[in-house]
């Protein structure tokens, strides 16, 4: 099957959907580091990366005629800063918004179906009535916006369409589904919001894929069955503690055998368990990407995340790191920043990826991505229901 990626970043989408089956013929990004990134990935020769067909340039400057028809998936994460809960959320008044040029690629290449990810803040109260009219773009992407028409009136014009039934074959029917990463084996807090659209003219049924790990098989593996400190090793001098009643609750839970059990969420502990000690220095940087950053010290409210729980969420930072964020804080209370190795496994890339530019905009790139295990669990589910057409 064929796919096209667009605001794609250093590839964490990308490659989630190649791992499920997807061939690109397009993968389109702006800023040069991420393109820097996934051009040195291709020179040496890493899969699937090597045979992304990439153009770095505007999205509003691409040609969208140059993809031949019968296009099966259309991806990207547009820029999330008009929406973020860390920005200024200006939303549709952010000249970052880049909604409208991922419904002009729906309506251009008409692909079988979309998959487009971003923040949380999506959501928020504020954004409502502008990402019900992007839903309703996505939903009806031929009915497109009139010169000189304000986007209230187009808004207004797509809600009769809608609501008449007057639409033709050219529609897609779209879900709006927040996701919290962790959930499906991601060792990392990340909230996001995916938008996801199946052509109308298909009648396939899909829905959004159920959660394969929990919160509970993490605290039962750690108080009841022990499982998590020896795998790891850890004497018992060193282990969380908690409550006995709550040790009574998880035992219950524990013995419960009506429901499906999950596999429990993946910790920090469990990503970085085979990686050495980052390096002092690049001379002696036995893996790649994986040197110490100094400077780490925790602030009010940010004060890094624990080693034995899922990472807090990985943060891009207009300038940066934000103050106190993107650490890891051991039991001993010290903490340090993560490498960008490190950062790369919260985001599940694999070890063969290897980032370009300077630690700012490796941070943006990781802090910007979309976990690859997340992306790919999605794309599979899709892939399957496309199948059955």
């Amino acid at each position: 099957m064929r796919a096209v990626e667009i605001f794609a970043g250093s590839g964490g989408l990308a490659l989630g959907v190649s791992a499920a089956g997807f061939s690109h013929d397009a993968v389109i990004e702006f800023d040069k580091y991420a393109c820097a990134t996934i051009r040195a990935n291709q020179k040496r020769r890493i899969q699937p990366v090597v045979n992304w067909p990439l153009f770095e340039g505007d999205i509003s400057e691409f040609d969208f005629s140059s993809i031949s028809e019968g296009l099966d998936l259309l991806c990207g994460g547009p820029p999330c800063q008009p929406f973020s809960l860390a920005g200024k959320s200006l939303g549709r008044l952010d000249n970052r918004d880049m909604f409208p040029e991922a419904v002009r690629a729906v309506r251009e290449l008409r692909p079988r179906a979309f998959v487009f990810e971003n923040v949380k803040g999506l959501l928020r109260t504020s954004h409502l009535t502008y990402v019900e009219y992007v839903r309703l773009q996505l939903t009806s992407p031929q009915l497109r916006r009139r010169h000189g028409e304000k986007w209230k009136e187009h808004r207004s014009r797509l809600e009769r369409a809608f609501t008449k039934g007057s639409l033709n074959d050219q529609t897609y029917r779209v879900i709006i589904h927040p996701v919290n990463a962790t959930d499906y084996g991601v060792p990392q807090h990340r909230n996001r919001v995916f938008i996801i659209g199946i052509r109308s003219d298909l009648e396939v049924e899909w829905s959004f894929p159920m959660p394969t790990h929990s919160r509970e098989e993490l605290l039962i593996s750690k108080f009841i069955t022990k499982e998590y400190w020896e795998r790891h090793q850890i004497s018992r001098k060193r282990r969380q503690t908690i409550s006995q009643s709550l040790r009574d609750r998880l035992r219950k839970l524990s013995t419960e055998g009506s429901e499906i059990r999950l596999d429990r969420w993946r910790t920090i502990r469990d990503a970085f368990a085979d990686l050495p000690p980052p390096a002092k220095s690049e001379r002696l940087e036995s893996i790649a990407n994986h040197r110490f950053i100094p400077g780490a010290r925790p602030y009010a409210g940010h004060c890094g995340s624990e080693i034995d729980e899922p990472a807090k969420t990985l943060k891009a930072g207009d300038h940066g790191v934000p103050g106190g964020e993107n650490m890891m804080i051991h039991r001993n209370g010290k903490v340090r920043y993560f490498t960008v190795r490190e950062k790369a496994r919260l985001q599940t890339f694999p070890d063969s990826i290897h980032f370009e530019g300077p630690w700012t905009a490796t941070t943006r790139q990781l802090g910007n991505a979309v976990p690859v295990l997340l992306s790919s669990v999605i794309a599979k589910s899709i892939r399957a229901a496309l199948n059955k057409t």
